[in-house]
């Protein structure tokens, strides 16, 4: 097995559309995404995985919804959020684009428990 390094700039910079996550790296039952974000997501939840996002570059807002209402966290470049399975939640990016590493199992689904146009089914990988 080839071990190799990955330049985030240089992978980001291959990425054209956005909300369509790519597998930088395999870790064990886990993926490493790379994903574009611009404006908001859809509400959902995982009722499996949980879900950590790191900001690499632009500001995000991660909504979250349970029955006590809504709160919302912002995140600039550097900062991270992990969500916990079965929690309501919506990411959105607060700068232009946002550039997002995320980790979480391999078996997640980027619209959780919605089926809509944004649900990738078969990842590309960087």
């Amino acid at each position: 097995m080839a071990i190799e390094k990955l330049s985030l700039d240089e992978a980001f910079a291959t990425i054209d559309g956005y909300w369509q996550p790519k597998i930088a790296a395999d870790v064990n039952d886990a993926q490493v995404k790379l994903a574009k974000f611009k404006g908001a997501f859809d509400w959902h939840h995982h009722e499996a995985e949980d879900e950590l996002f790191l900001v690499i570059a632009g500001q995000m807002r991660m909504g979250l919804r349970d029955s006590e209402g809504e709160r919302f966290t912002d995140l600039d470049a550097g900062e991270m959020i992990m969500v916990p399975h079965g929690v309501e939640h919506r990411p959105e990016a607060l700068s232009e684009e946002c550039h997002v590493l995320m980790v979480e199992p391999n078996s997640t689904l980027n619209t959780g428990n919605v089926t809509n146009d944004r649900t990738v089914t078969d990842l590309e990988r960087l």
